[in-house]
């Protein structure tokens, strides 16, 4: 079977809206599922340069798929693969949830297979 590997990455800096109040990080960090094929999330990396707790929130078609809490000064390292399959048009986003006004930088990567 052949497969392509798909990569949602970089070190972006941002400014927390609130905790309640998650965004999009950009289109780096956005993919939509190809016609004719089928995708897999594989792993997510992430690090937090700041002194406080911030969450990532993998949304698919605008609603929320998983969470990722990244503790002060911390990175998490999460396997997905065999979670699930993404169907054709399926859209992922990564959205960015920090404390209002906390200001930092963001180490994301999140490994995609399509099949």
């Amino acid at each position: 079977m052949f497969t392509t590997p798909r990569f949602l990455q970089g070190i972006v800096p941002f400014e927390g809206r609130g905790l309640d109040a998650p965004y999009p990080l950009g289109p780096a960090f956005s993919y939509v599922v190809p016609a004719g094929v089928t995708a897999q999330p594989l792993y997510f990396r992430g690090g937090n340069s700041t002194d406080e707790l911030i969450c990532l929130i993998l949304q698919r078609d605008g609603a929320p798929m998983r969470f990722f809490p990244i503790g002060a000064r911390a990175s998490v390292h999460v396997p997905l693969r065999v979670v699930e399959d993404l169907a054709p048009a399926t859209r992922i986003e990564l959205h960015l949830a920090a404390p209002a006004g906390l200001l930092g930088m963001l180490v994301a990567d999140v490994g995609i297979v399509e099949l």
